[in-house]
């Protein structure tokens, strides 16, 4: 009996503490579950004037309009390809510069070094898109200036439908590999230092310390991080591309997010764009679902 009294008192005086949730369960509600019953339209022919109940069910027909479309598939195309090669390069520019930034002793030149990369992190795509497109100028461009001292012929980067999936990537990387490094540099420290004192002592060199000890050492992290990457093998980055594609690369840099844009609020086809997001939330839902599983199956991680 006196267990259950002192369980109620420590309820109530946790209750201040609980109703600090009801903010961000307000939030998520509103913004997160709230806009979720317009799923309804990608089944409707939605009429803005009749509204979401009385648009008239349409079944199907959007997603048979969609893959109809000659366009979708190389829209898929580009978005899959594009996230794959951000996943990959996003994973391996982070894990070498924490590496060579290991290596460094002089601790305010390392610290320098991490902030001056973290920093565009912090910048939207807004601010580094005109960046970009300033540097990336076919005519008075710094690195197209740079490869014309060097004999070569200016690259429209942001124009030339070959080029600009590779842009994306490398600007993409550019951005958010700064916050990755310290994840990685974050494992580093978790490495017992008697490992290194042991291997010196059997005459091991750096390389060989590297790739012996301080790779091991991180291997859960990057085998984590690569894994719940795969959550997002169609997220190639609507910010991103929406500030520095044009028709001139629709070909190649058109992904999902883009052309769902342009279908719903250039073309006012609300019902196949619908569809459009709908089909990428269940991809996505899938591709997460399996993302986990893998990490918990090779890294041990849980959420629950």
């Amino acid at each position: 009996m006196g267990d259950i009294i002192v369980k109620r008192q420590g309820g109530i005086k946790q209750w201040p503490l609980h109703l600090l949730l009801l903010p961000g369960v307000a939030l998520v509600l509103i913004y997160s579950y709230g806009p979720m019953l317009g799923i309804a339209i990608a089944f409707k022919d939605f009429n803005p004037a009749q509204g979401l109940l009385r648009s008239p069910w349409t079944g199907w027909s959007n997603f048979t309009f969609l893959f109809e479309l000659t366009d979708i598939f190389a829209v898929l195309r580009n978005t899959i390809v594009i996230s794959a090669m951000k996943i990959v390069a996003g994973q391996v520019a982070p894990i070498v510069v924490a590496l060579l930034l290991n290596e460094l002793r002089k601790q305010w030149f390392k610290r320098t070094v991490q902030t001056i990369v973290y920093l565009p992190h912090f910048l939207s795509w807004v601010i580094l898109g005109g960046i970009l497109i300033d540097l990336l100028s076919p005519k008075e461009g710094i690195v197209n200036g740079l490869l014309g001292g060097l004999g070569i012929e200016p690259i429209f980067f942001l124009g030339d439908e070959r080029w600009f999936p590779y842009t994306m990537v490398v600007s993409d990387v550019w951005k958010e590999f700064g916050f990755g490094t310290i994840v990685y540099l974050a494992a580093l420290t978790g490495i017992n230092p008697a490992l290194y004192e042991a291997a010196v002592v059997d005459g091991a060199g750096r390389w060989r310390q590297t790739w012996s000890i301080t790779l091991p050492g991180i291997a859960p992290i990057i085998v984590l991080l690569a894994t719940l990457s795969m959550g997002n093998i169609l997220n190639a980055g609507f910010d991103q591309i929406f500030v520095l594609y044009s028709p001139l690369v629709y070909e190649t840099g058109d992904i999902l997010d883009t052309f769902t844009y342009r279908l719903g609020l250039i073309d006012y086809q609300y019902g196949p764009a619908a569809a459009v997001g709908l089909f990428k939330s269940a991809v996505s839902f899938l591709f997460i679902s399996v993302s986990y599983l893998l990490a918990y199956r090779l890294a041990n991680y849980r959420i629950f």
